[in-house]
């Protein structure tokens, strides 16, 4: 079940628990510990089933027309059962009432690693497009893709 994750603390313990548990895609500690950090303050939904947290995902605004999928994880052992795109339908149906005209989000290019191909294919079957890629914003090895996608009326 999504719910909306309220408390600053808990929003802080979901993000760091669920990235700590996916360290191919995670697994530099200073990144996990700034995305836990910043998640504190942004709207952020969890799939828990139970007393157990199995995903997450967190919106940031940056403009008053634009918004991004700032972070999502789901714990390796819950891939390919639906709840990225159930926790990005919370997302998206916030984006949508609040009055966003487009979302965007960060990814690894396409073709650097296998895991994140994965990653780009997910972005793309939820109706992302390919706006840009940063060579440099995080390092070569790493080049940052971004996609975007208009938010429907």
């Amino acid at each position: 079940m999504v719910i909306t994750m309220e408390k600053p603390d808990w929003k802080e313990n979901v993000c760091r628990t669920v990235l700590q548990a996916l360290p191919d895609w995670f697994g530099n500690p200073e990144s996990v510990e700034q995305y836990a950090k910043t998640c504190r303050d942004l709207p952020l939904w969890a799939d828990v089933e139970g007393e157990r947290l199995r995903g997450f995902i967190a919106f940031r605004p940056t403009s008053p027309y634009a918004g991004e999928l700032y972070v999502m994880g789901v714990r390796p052992d819950c891939h390919r059962q639906g709840l990225g795109r159930r926790l990005f339908g919370a997302l998206y149906g916030y984006a949508q009432e609040e009055g966003f005209r487009f979302l965007t989000v960060k990814t690894v290019e396409m073709g650097r690693y296998p895991d994140y191909d994965q990653t780009n294919r997910f972005y793309q079957a939820l109706g992302f497009w390919e706006l840009e890629c940063l060579p440099d914003l995080w390092d070569r090895a790493n080049p940052c893709q971004i996609y975007i996608m208009d938010v429907k009326e």
